[in-house]
């Protein structure tokens, strides 16, 4: 089982990347992305990402508990399934082009590092659940951002 969590809780492995896994993680939630966006009819797109997000959510939670006693510390670096829920959150329900895509990428790695009010008390959580929620809670703050920002650059806009 110890394998199972450590291929989910790093994406396939993508959270083994040398450098900032963090952001190679958010690069690889597009690719999911993407894919929910191709393939799902947009009429069950809204309930079915929901449903993708919270289902990783949950596996991330038990996931991230595993790898932690794995790594023998709290919120390993390897652990990226965080920043890619944070990163759906973000794009969820925003109707953007790739450039917005973009965008709400860049958003949400910068709340993610800055984790503002409540994300950092969130990361003192206990286990997995402290490695997933930081994360959901900048995707949120991305979330609105994005939306924001579509608003004030309609060019973002999906057309």
């Amino acid at each position: 089982m110890t394998r199972l969590a450590l291929l989910l809780a790093t994406f396939g492995y993508v959270g083994y990347f040398p450098v900032a896994p963090g952001t190679a993680g958010s690069a690889a939630a597009l690719v999911l992305y993407a894919a929910l966006r191709y393939f799902v009819p947009a009429s069950i797109a809204p309930a079915v990402g929901l449903a993708v997000i919270a289902a990783l959510f949950a596996v991330g939670c038990w996931a991230g508990s595993v790898a932690e006693r794995h790594f023998g510390r709290t919120d390993p670096g390897a652990v990226v399934l965080d920043e890619v829920i944070g990163t759906l959150l973000t794009l969820w329900l925003v109707p953007v082009n790739w450039g917005g895509v973009l965008a709400g990428f860049l958003l949400f790695r910068a709340f993610d590092i800055v984790k503002p009010f409540p994300a950092r008390t969130c990361e003192r959580l206990h286990g997995g659940l402290g490695i997933m929620a930081d994360d959901a809670v900048a995707g949120l703050y991305g979330n609105l951002a994005l939306r924001l920002l579509v608003w004030a650059v309609p060019a973002l806009a999906l057309r």
